[in-house]
């Protein structure tokens, strides 16, 4: 029996098979309300066969979308709009998780195919951007220095939108922590400088993580698993760091969360070393401190996902850009691994595309 074939059961959530959509970011919402783009988008990777379908960064408040076009859940209109997104997964045989996202100082940015860069003026749509300390991202404008009620604040909305995604029936939901976006900003001595109960230490600068997992799992039932994506690591000497994952992978454990979704990047420039799974080491780290993980990035090949969770170096494995290029790639995978038809999750109305 293929390993990635094998079913996967998180609290009350079963997962047909380990291999995952990671979120990506479709840049398409007008005021954050998802569309028919990412009916279809999610749609095609549920019949595709993949075992959780996950969204894009789906932004707590307005002024965490990391552009005007991201998706949202701050409102009931934008839950609802999701709803019917969530009723065509689950009639394809697969889970769905929200993934909450708060931008922090790289939010209101350009979408990635505008020839424009930087931060977006307000002229043009954007706003003042918020972050831990009022460093700026590399070529974005300087943001905002959150108070300690503002911090609460984010919370709250964190919550919020995590009551919101259950309600319309999403099966888990996943907390954004990594990519250099807010929660990432807060972990990292790299661009959290503060000098209050959110800065300077390890157990500072994890409080906000913390806040946020325990504010989010109050909101979901207990059958519900919760998911947490960090940055394993800065790439950066005196940042953040495979050793302070494996430490907050066990916090998390802690207080409810079930899986850490493992990347890393993206809080400052950094030279990473990108190859085939140069990622899943961060997760077979932070996996050892107790905690099941997923890996991520330049998985690309089915014998090599499969060797990914044969050597216990992740539980499960999400897959980003190669799913954008084949949305059935966990079909093609299951015939090259020799699955067998009736263990393939193939939708009924693409039986006869099936090998023989």
């Amino acid at each position: 029996m293929s390993k990635l074939f094998e079913p996967i059961t998180l609290r009350g959530m079963t997962a047909r098979n380990r291999v995952w959509l990671a979120p990506m970011c479709q840049y398409s919402s007008v005021d954050g309300v998802p569309d028919d783009w990412h009916l279809v988008h999610l749609g095609a990777r549920a019949t595709g066969g993949f075992g959780l379908v996950m969204t894009e960064a789906s932004a707590v408040v307005p002024e965490g979308r990391i552009s005007p076009q991201d998706a949202g859940i701050w409102n009931d209109e934008q839950a609802e709009a999701w709803r019917r997104v969530v009723e065509f997964v689950h009639g394809q045989g697969a889970p769905i998780g929200a993934q909450l996202a708060h931008a922090g100082r790289k939010a209101s940015t350009y979408r990635p195919w505008d020839p424009r860069t930087g931060t977006v003026p307000s002229v043009d749509g954007g706003w003042e951007t918020v972050a831990p300390s009022d460093l700026p991202f590399e070529g974005y404008a300087a943001p905002a220095a959150l108070t300690v009620d503002q911090v609460a604040e984010v919370v709250r909305a964190f919550a919020e939108a995590a009551r919101r995604a259950v309600s319309v029936g999403f099966d888990t939901v996943e907390i954004h922590a990594a990519h250099g976006y807010l929660l990432h900003q807060f972990l990292s001595p790299l661009s959290n400088r503060r000098d209050d109960d959110y800065g300077g230490s390890f157990e500072n600068r994890t409080r906000l993580v913390l806040e946020v997992v325990d504010a989010v799992r109050a909101e979901l039932p207990d059958s519900a698993p919760l998911l947490v994506r960090i940055s394993g690591t800065d790439w950066i000497d005196g940042g953040w760091d495979l050793e302070q994952s494996r430490r907050l992978g066990v916090l998390l454990k802690e207080h409810g969360v079930d899986l850490v979704d493992v990347s890393s990047g993206g809080n400052a420039p950094a030279s990473i070393p990108l190859e085939p799974g140069y990622q899943v080491p961060l997760s077979a780290g932070v996996r050892a401190g107790g905690i099941a993980t997923g890996a991520v990035g330049l998985i690309t090949d089915p014998e090599q996902a499969e060797k990914i969770l044969a050597n216990g170096e992740a539980d499960v494995v999400l897959l980003a850009r190669a799913a954008l290029r084949e949305p059935a790639w966990p079909l093609r995978a299951a015939h090259e691994l020799g699955v067998p038809f009736e263990d393939a999750p193939w939708p009924d109305q693409y039986l006869r595309g099936r090998w023989r």
